[in-house]
């Protein structure tokens, strides 16, 4: 018997290349793959594709004609257009080492002898006339005005005796210039490179006309000055205090118009805004008229502040800004005026802001409600800005010299106490924020000589001018 035949589990196969083709990388090669690529996309892709090359197309020959209108200027352009251009303006070329203007260590006798005028039928170059040979001018500096008033060696001497002297030795020629030469040849001043003449630098002395007018201006007449005459300092005061008095009206006119008994003006929408309802910018602007001299205007004002102003409303003010603003403003207004109506609208705030030092750490709540007599700290955290609770020390201090109460100064003193004698100053630097609970600094470590900090630095001084004796000997006393 036979053996039976293995068993195989794989076939085998030989493949031959009948063609004798064999891969190359040629650009038919290539060619055909990417073809066959694009046979691979589907219909909607190729049709994409196809638009967004036609929607380019078609931009392209949209924005052709204005692309080559801004090639072609840029390539029409030459050097010639810029000269010709120079010489429109009046411009002229100079010759290399040829300066037009001063010569370095030559003194030009006359400005006009320095930059002659061109002639307008002159095309060519334009060169200065010669100098003649003089001493540099010794290294001064400062003001024209402060060398001319020097009666030491300085520049304007020397050119004075240059002068002269050149004026010794060419006689005959000053003789044939008569009063032209005169009015033409002035001592120049160069400061920094500027030429300035000397006559112009010093003010001229007033004259008898202008001394007068000085005293009107000074007895507050109206005068007009007369066209071409000099104006004395007392009249250019009097004008300047008159341009501020306009300003003023202007505002006040638009606060009146649009914005009357509110706090403040806006003036774009010819509208009002309101913080409290109580008048800021009336209040705010009491001494400033009557410092002004606008007596119609205070009248208003005050009539306002006697019949409208009234402290009990079911309002929440700002500690700071309701002292400063509307207790300062009553307070000062008192002070010029000796009106006792601005002295018992001051009291009667006082007394409805103190509610806000009911405080376990008597660090002073920011908000305070006038009508109901309570405060409470911002809604959105706890702690009171450190620059607002110790820029009110000067309203409050003198509230009480007048009221003769100390317990205003003495709740403004205790602030200043504990913040002196708290940690977490830097070299005098505080943070901004202070708990009302706790009466120490928090966020520590962040220091600002702005918002939130600012006014405290500013209040330091004050305070101290405040509370120094002898400093304000002249104060209004308390009323009767």
């Amino acid at each position: 018997m036979y053996p039976p035949p293995s068993r195989k589990d794989f076939i085998s196969l030989t493949l031959s290349d009948q063609d004798g083709y064999s891969y190359n990388n040629s650009k038919q090669r290539r060619r055909q793959s990417c073809w066959r690529k694009w046979k691979q996309l589907s219909r909607l892709q190729r049709s994409l594709i196809l638009f967004l090359l036609a929607l380019l197309l078609v931009c392209g020959i949209v924005t052709y004609p204005n692309l080559t209108d801004h090639w072609r200027g840029f390539s029409d352009r030459s050097v010639k257009d810029d000269w010709d251009r120079e010489d429109d303006m009046g411009l002229k070329p100079a010759l290399p080492g040829v300066l037009p203007g001063v010569v370095p260590g030559v003194v030009p006798k006359v400005v006009q002898e320095v930059v002659p005028e061109p002639k307008k039928e002159d095309s060519g170059l334009v060169l200065p006339k010669p100098q003649a040979g003089k001493k540099p001018l010794p290294n001064k500096r400062g003001p024209p005005s402060l060398q001319n008033r020097s009666k030491r060696g300085n520049g304007t001497d020397w050119l004075a005796k240059e002068k002269h002297g050149l004026g010794a030795k060419n006689g005959d020629e000053e003789e044939e210039g008569g009063e032209e030469e005169e009015a033409v040849e002035k001592p120049l001043v160069s400061w920094r490179g500027a030429m300035i003449e000397a006559d112009r630098a010093t003010e001229p002395q007033p004259s008898a006309k202008d001394k007068e007018k000085d005293k009107d201006a000074a007895a507050g007449q109206a005068v007009e000055p007369e066209e071409g005459a000099t104006v004395g300092p007392a009249v250019v005061s009097a004008q300047r205090q008159e341009a501020v008095k306009e300003a003023f009206r202007h505002a006040w006119k638009g606060y009146k118009e649009f914005a009357w008994g509110h706090d403040e003006l806006k003036p774009v929408s010819k509208s009002y805004g309101e913080w409290f309802g109580l008048g800021l910018t009336l209040i705010d602007a009491l001494d400033t008229m009557w410092i002004l001299g606008l007596k119609e205007e205070f009248a208003e004002a005050r009539k306002w502040v006697e019949t409208e102003l009234s402290f009990s409303k079911n309002v929440d003010v700002n500690l700071f800004e309701s002292t400063i603003r509307i207790m300062g403003g009553l307070i000062s207004t008192y002070h010029l005026t000796g009106d006792a109506l601005f002295f018992e609208k001051a009291k009667d705030l006082g007394s409805r802001l103190m509610p806000a030092f009911n405080t376990p750490s008597k660090i002073p709540y920011s908000d305070v409600n006038l009508g109901k007599g309570t405060a409470h700290p911002p809604r959105w955290t706890s702690d009171s800005t450190v620059a607002e609770v110790t820029s009110i020390q000067l309203e409050f201090r003198e509230l009480s010299r007048l009221t003769q109460d100390p317990q205003y100064k003495e709740a403004v003193d205790r602030v200043m106490q504990m913040v002196h004698s708290m940690e977490g100053k830097h070299d005098g630097l505080v943070p901004m924020f202070i708990n009302t609970n706790s009466g120490q600094f928090t966020h520590r470590g962040v220091f600002t000589l702005g918002a939130r900090a600012d006014s405290y630095y500013e209040y330091l001084l004050k305070q101290w001018l405040q509370e120094g004796e002898g400093v304000w000997p002249a104060r209004r006393r308390p009323p009767p």
